[in-house]
């Protein structure tokens, strides 16, 4: 397993970070997803042998979110 803080604008409050953990978390291969708006992060693990840093980041922001970082 892989773990990455990931920046993200657009996060104001709870919902949004349960969007993001529901969104992340139905990815095949997403082991743990934490996110927290008030620091504007995503914190997830993955297995690089089942997905990739390049889908969590559009499941951020088909979500309605901004990556910062990648």
């Amino acid at each position: 397993m892989e773990r990455r803080v990931i920046r993200v604008s657009g996060m104001s409050c709870h919902h949004c970070n349960e969007a993001i953990k529901r969104a992340v978390g139905r990815l095949a291969g997403v082991g743990f997803v934490d996110a927290d708006y008030r620091e504007n992060k995503v914190i997830v693990e993955y297995d690089p042998q089942t997905t990739d840093l390049q889908a969590v980041y559009r499941a951020i922001e088909e979500e309605g979110y901004q990556v910062v970082s990648r």
